[in-house]
């Protein structure tokens, strides 16, 4: 069964748009009808990227951990299109390996500020323009953030702060901006594929675009708060 979503005259900032997921995602919103503002620190040329650059989006290279650089890139969105209505925060990274007493800080450092601070700073100043568009948040949790385990604390600790910040905005925004997040297991990208031994059980991420769309859509006009697991048969 095909679903189809009509984001005509909204426009959405994607974060984290050169990988995999992100890419998906542009694709998605575009697909969709919306003006999409993709961001990264990866420039659509370089040799990992998967965002097409030449697929109609407007990309902004940018540094999402730089709070200066986070609130001029919104500003620029804001006076290129005129408005804001999504954001999808998928800037992120996976490190794993070694127990807490073996962590090294700046691998600590790395995953908080990757994978949390960049959503973090993103939300905080789309989130004005937001309010002001009735619009909407998407994030990206992971399944493994709803315990703990063995090689992989700082990373499952960063998403863990990933449903924590979604529901806090869901909180204080109540009947105005809805945000949500998507818990993966594990996706069918290039790094996963290089790192373990692919599965069929693995999700596609444009099937994780599509859950994502929907969160931001008017279909899921009465959810906000919610971590959705997109597990696939993982």
């Amino acid at each position: 069964m095909s679903v189809s979503f009509d984001f005509s005259g909204r426009v959405a900032i994607v974060t984290g748009a050169s990988g995999a997921l992100g890419s998906a995602v542009v694709e998605a919103f575009r697909d969709a009808g919306a003006t999409v503002c993709a961001v990264d620190v990866v420039d659509p040329s370089d040799e990992d990227a998967q965002l097409d650059p030449d697929a109609g989006t407007t990309f902004y290279q940018a540094d999402l951990t730089d709070e200066a650089v986070v609130e001029a890139l919104v500003e620029q969105v804001l006076d290129d299109h005129g408005r804001l209505d999504h954001l999808a925060n998928i800037a992120g990274t996976w490190r794993g390996g070694d127990h807490v007493e073996e962590t090294e800080l700046s691998e600590f450092d790395l995953l908080w500020n990757v994978n949390l601070k960049t959503a973090f700073l993103a939300t905080k100043h789309a989130l004005p323009h937001l309010q002001e568009s009735a619009g909407s948040i998407v994030s990206v949790s992971a399944r493994s953030s709803l315990e703990g385990g063995e090689g992989d604390g700082p990373y499952r600790i960063t998403k863990a702060g990933i449903r924590l910040l979604t529901e806090t905005v869901a909180e204080e925004n109540r009947g105005t901006v809805r945000a949500n997040c998507v818990m993966p297991s594990v996706l069918d990208t290039p790094m996963n594929r290089e790192m373990m031994e692919p599965s069929d059980d693995w999700v596609d991420p444009a099937d994780a675009a599509q859950v994502m769309l929907f969160l931001c859509s008017e279909a899921a006009s009465p959810t906000s708060g919610a971590a959705v697991p997109v597990y696939g048969e993982a």
